[in-house]
């Protein structure tokens, strides 16, 4: 079996397993983690930590280049999972966060973002080695950009899991980027409960996943590809402080119907 196909397998099983260990966990422990979603129904954050957990499986069945892999999954989940549990839900996007901070209030939200591009900078010097310093700082801002534009995404069932996935599938293509591509994809066998609209990942599980898509992309392209995606990354960023992707997403056809495939009708 290679080690793409086991981190797939390993990753799958996790999360199906978690998912049936937290539906039965008490009531109490369970509502801890109960927020409503965009249309006001209450769902449970706890695929979050299942998300991290399968794709942690997925990471650790690989001989090698784990390191990097386990710290942009796992960090990113904590500091996501303690936004999730005691954020301040009234705060959003880049610029609130920016905006608190000047006004001498920092917010979970801020912690967690500075979070992001330490653990960011911290693997993409694990993975450059020798490699110049500019060339760090592109994959540090891939890494930290995918896990917070994955985190944008998740505000309707399956939009953030289809993302990933389809970005898992596509780097499939690449031998560099394949084993966590694998352990992407394995992942996203969360998506049941997530399109049926009675879990959704949170920043702890999006965070986490969008971490792992960022290190997968630095593996598999090339410095220009790298610099690219940093660029779409940021842009993308910065757009949403703007646009709502959404409003978008629902005036486009094409997209309306990706993104409603799957939820129940």
């Amino acid at each position: 079996m290679s080690a793409t196909v086991r981190g797939l397998a390993a990753a799958a099983v996790a999360a199906r397993g978690l998912t049936h260990l937290t539906q039965g966990l008490p009531a109490h422990l369970r509502q801890r983690w109960e927020r409503p979603n965009h249309a006001g129904a209450a769902v449970t954050l706890l695929e979050g930590p299942i998300a991290v957990g399968a794709a942690l499986a997925g990471v650790l069945a690989q001989p090698r280049g784990r390191t990097a892999a386990t710290l942009v999954v796992l960090v990113p989940g904590v500091l996501g999972a303690v936004d999730d549990l005691v954020g301040d839900s009234g705060t959003k996007g880049l610029g609130g966060h920016l905006r608190a901070l000047r006004s001498g209030r920092v917010t979970t939200g801020a912690v967690k973002l500075g979070g992001l591009g330490a653990v960011a900078i911290a693997a993409a010097l694990l993975e450059d080695g020798e490699s110049p310093p500019s060339l760090s700082l592109v994959d540090a801002v891939v890494i930290a950009g995918t896990a917070n534009l994955v985190n944008l995404l998740d505000l309707r069932p399956g939009r953030a899991l289809k993302v990933t996935t389809a970005a898992g599938l596509v780097l499939l293509g690449s031998s560099a980027s394949r084993p966590l591509a694998g352990a992407l994809v394995g992942a996203a066998a969360v998506v049941p409960e997530d399109l049926a609209g009675e879990s959704m990942l949170g920043d702890c599980g999006a965070n986490a996943l969008g971490g792992l898509l960022g290190l997968a992309l630095v593996r598999g392209l090339g410095p220009r590809g790298r610099l690219a995606a940093a660029a779409v990354v940021t842009g993308l960023t910065l757009l949403s402080e703007r646009v709502s992707f959404t409003r978008v997403i629902e005036g486009t056809p094409v997209l309306r119907e990706i993104d409603a495939w799957g939820r129940p009708r």
